[in-house]
């Protein structure tokens, strides 16, 4: 878990790094942050609790931490989508950062055909506006991040980006 939440800080990092918005930048490295601290904290109480044994105090702070860390790398995550959503230069050389920027743009391109096919939906109440029931909700990066494996462990293959290219929302 906390091997998992430190790939997550190190995929916020990165996509700080190469965000075109400064302010979904600062934000994405303010959650980064967050998410390693508790992330640190996490793997002290763990080592803790291996060392002092069973107790119902070790049992519910070790829960609580991971609770906080969930908690974290959903904001990463959510800090991640606003990110993408704004744009990001596309890195040119280094192949982890031309994967990270693979699985965004993927996501971010699911995101544009669920809008488009909602938008498209005639299926509307009384005041004219689109039922919710039976829709489907917008993809997000968490959902994508469920349904692949960490990036440490298999990387997912998705066609190249260009690189040294900005990727913007109209990109697509």
């Amino acid at each position: 878990m906390v091997s998992d939440g430190q790939v997550v800080v190190k995929f916020g990092n990165i996509l700080a790094k190469h965000c075109l918005d400064q302010r979904c930048s600062t934000e994405l490295l303010r959650a980064a942050e967050h998410t390693h601290s508790i992330s640190s904290q996490l793997s002290i109480v763990a080592r803790v609790k291996a060392v002092t044994g069973e107790s119902k105090a070790s049992s519910e702070l070790l829960l609580s931490n991971v609770q906080n860390l969930i908690q974290a790398v959903q904001h990463v995550l959510r800090a991640a989508e606003a990110a993408c959503v704004k744009g990001f230069f596309l890195p040119s050389t280094d192949p982890e950062e031309e994967e990270i920027a693979a699985f965004c743009q993927q996501w971010r391109k699911d995101l544009t055909q669920h809008r488009a096919k909602e938008a498209l939906n005639s299926d509307r109440d009384e005041l004219g506006l689109r039922k919710t029931r039976g829709a489907k909700a917008e993809p997000t990066l968490m959902s994508l991040v469920q349904e692949q494996p960490p990036w440490s462990r298999n990387i997912p293959k998705h066609p190249s980006p260009r690189k040294g290219h900005f990727f913007m929302h109209r990109d697509l």
